[in-house]
């Protein structure tokens, strides 16, 4: 017998890119790096800190750079990348900064490549007087004062990852709740590695993989943002699994900050050459 009739008054046949449809089609990923140089790290000229730099020239900070950087910078197509330090008193007037330059170049935070990140670290770490507070938000909303300027995009051109290395305790959790929530209307990703064997329970917490991060107003994430990495869990693994882990979260944030705005690659992935290895993420 007939059921009926089903008429289609409109059908839309839509797109759905991937993370690599966007990196081929000329989506730049800007990472920008933070370093926790706060005094619960310990003192750096002692073995038992975690910025103590090893007669082998290592420690966790490093590892954890190294690790990550060695990734990321496939994806950065510059391999620029402005890093900063927080929470240390900086010279000459030796006030505590959330946000300074490891390079202490204010107009020019910008180092070259990995490699350029661990000097200017080097460099900058015997300059500093290790305090506090650990102040997550002042950095947070450093970069996202740039992923807002990218929402006037009209592709998918710009996207914009915080790298935070930091011993996990943290002293603004109700002003980087209310950093996290709003930077997760923005073409922005935070990836928090935790080095040390501190309570990392405020850096699961900031993670909201177990429900949606909420700003102290009560205002919910539009979407979950931030990728929290336990270092210590992968000290003795391959390099690739930490970096694996870390960025495991980062296309789908990717993609689904596009596809909520409805922005395609800046030109036809299909028509340009082949990109960057994914095998990582």
């Amino acid at each position: 017998k007939n059921s009926g009739v089903v008429s289609v008054k409109l059908c839309q046949v839509v797109k759905e890119y991937t993370f690599l449809d966007y990196i081929m089609g000329g989506c730049q990923i800007n990472f920008t790096v933070g370093i926790d140089f706060t005094g619960s790290n310990g003192d750096p000229k002692s073995p038992q800190s975690l910025h103590y730099i090893s007669p082998q020239g290592v420690n966790e900070y490093l590892s954890a750079i190294w690790s990550v950087g060695m990734v990321i910078q496939d994806y950065d197509s510059d391999k620029m990348f402005p890093a900063f330090g927080f929470g240390a008193q900086i010279p000459p007037t030796w006030q505590v900064s959330h946000e300074f330059p490891l390079n202490f170049n204010p107009a020019n935070p910008f180092c070259a490549g990995i490699e350029g990140v661990v000097e200017a670290y080097r460099v900058c770490l015997p300059q500093v007087k290790l305090y506090g507070p650990t102040n997550f938000s002042p950095i947070i909303n450093h970069v996202a004062r740039f992923a807002m300027q990218a929402t006037q995009q009209k592709t998918a051109s710009q996207y914009f990852v915080l790298l935070i290395i930091t011993d996990g305790v943290i002293t603004d959790l109700d002003q980087t709740r209310s950093a996290i929530v709003n930077a997760s209307r923005l073409p922005m990703s935070i990836i928090i590695i935790g080095v040390g064997g501190a309570d990392f329970t405020a850096m699961e917490f900031l993670d909201g993989d177990d429900g949606r991060l909420r700003a102290p107003t009560g205002e919910t994430a539009a979407r979950d943002i931030v990728q929290f990495v336990p270092f210590r869990q992968f000290q003795n693994a391959p390099r690739e699994a930490l970096a694996q882990s870390v960025l495991a979260e980062l296309p789908g944030q990717v993609v689904s900050y596009f596809s909520i705005h409805k922005l395609k690659p800046p030109h036809d992935p299909e028509s340009q050459p082949s990109a960057p290895s994914a095998s990582a993420l």
